[in-house]
């Protein structure tokens, strides 16, 4: 699923309505009858103009039918939770404009936005379920009970999860981006001027940086937490450049953290496996990139947890769940991720089958508003040889390009 904002221009307060009556539908029914949209939306044209709008939505495949169905109605489609979002953002001021795609994810897409004053910002875009229904073209029985609504609930629920701890960990002073704004299944929050840790080729003291991820480990440790995905891919580096007196450069690197949602608590039935697997990616990746080999063993999850609560530190896993996260929505979560990560694990590496997938994605959905459109018809550098090629091409995609105003 690309995100295009062409169609926001184009959409009346009619066709906005109708299509937050399909997401409040959604709730109960994966499939909304019609009449419900109807009774929902409330148009003053009647079911007349209800059709209308319906076929303005369906038209640009934010909402969907389903074929064979036993009754007339219409699903809610990731595209028409993206215009839902985008929506309320820009009606907030916390999203103006949208621009290139810099990620995208097993699971997410990460894009560049602005705000009205031109300040950059990035917009995450939660799609846990991608890798999912890739799979189940092979696989019929996977998934068999879980549907794309109950997929939409919980990108939702990992939007709503990583902003609580984005904000908690920001608070607290970790490395982390500045969390602005939480809706749906999307997050808005500042641009890190850094590049993820896995495009470096070099780095000046490789013992340091190590030295400062680890500690960070321990750091949230400390603190009740175990990020659950603490690898090269998840972990943003930073330059700092600072001059002496004599004019002399020194060089330091700055690790930032990213991506939440799977993180938990020391106290998780599974902390010590997530713990001693956050400390063994590390290790792992600075032996094969970096030829780097600590010198000591650990650190050890029995170790760490002794610390937990420790100097009077603030436990931030209490502090999530006091703000709204309840224990069901972690278990309903942490059930779709462990899935999510059993399926990512069969098909690593699959990226040209990832490429004709997202083909097969997009063909589908054109034949779905073609089929639509048909019943119901329109009216009307990182400098200083730290990083590699891919790392640049990166970097250009950060700039401002081509950046699209949206409209509420």
């Amino acid at each position: 699923m690309k995100l295009d904002t062409r169609a926001m221009r184009h959409l009346a307060s009619e066709d906005w309505r109708v299509l937050t009556a399909v997401e409040m539908g959604s709730k109960n029914h994966e499939l909304v009858p019609t009449s419900l949209i109807e009774k929902i939306s409330r148009l003053r044209g009647g079911a007349g103009s209800v059709h209308k709008s319906i076929s303005a939505l369906a038209k640009v495949g934010l909402i969907a039918r389903v074929k064979e169905a036993k009754y007339d109605g219409y699903r809610l489609t990731y595209g028409g939770l993206d215009y839902l979002a985008l929506h309320t953002h820009a009606k907030k001021k916390d999203v103006y404009s949208v621009g290139n795609r810099i990620g995208v994810g097993k699971e997410s897409d990460i894009m560049v936005v602005a705000d009205h004053s031109g300040t950059q910002r990035v917009l995450k875009i939660h799609r846990l379920g991608r890798i999912s229904f890739r799979t189940v073209k092979s696989n019929r029985d996977y998934l068999k009970n879980r549907q794309s609504g109950s997929w939409m609930y919980l990108s939702r629920l990992a939007a709503m999860k990583e902003f609580a701890f984005m904000k908690a960990l920001r608070e607290e002073g970790f490395p982390v981006p500045e969390p602005i704004a939480q809706s749906r299944h999307t997050i808005v929050m500042s641009l890190i001027d850094a590049f993820p840790l896995r495009q470096i080729a070099e780095v000046p003291d490789p013992a340091s940086l190590y030295g400062d991820l680890i500690a960070l480990i321990l750091r949230l440790a400390k603190q009740g937490l175990i990020h659950g995905d603490f690898n090269e891919f998840n972990i943003l580096v930073k330059e700092n450049r600072t001059k002496s007196e004599e004019g002399e450069e020194t060089l330091t690197l700055e690790p930032v953290i990213i991506d939440f949602p799977q993180m938990v608590s020391m106290e998780h039935q599974n902390a010590e496996m997530y713990f001693d697997r956050d400390v063994n990616c590390i290790k792992r990746f600075f032996e094969r990139r970096f030829h780097f080999v600590p010198t000591e063993p650990g650190p050890f999850f029995k170790h760490a947890k002794k610390t937990v609560g420790k100097d009077g530190v603030k436990r931030l896993d209490a502090t999530v769940e006091a703000s709204g996260f309840t224990k069901r929505m972690l278990k309903d979560l942490e059930a779709a991720i462990k899935e999510k990560g059993d399926q990512a694990a069969q098909h690593s590496g699959d990226e040209d089958d990832e490429d004709e997938d997202d083909d097969d994605d997009d063909d589908e959905e054109s034949e779905n508003r073609d089929a639509d459109e048909e019943e119901h018809p329109q009216d009307g550098q990182v400098s200083g040889g730290l990083l590699g090629d891919d790392a640049m091409a990166s970097k250009e995609d950060m700039v401002e390009e081509g950046m699209s105003k949206l409209t509420v």
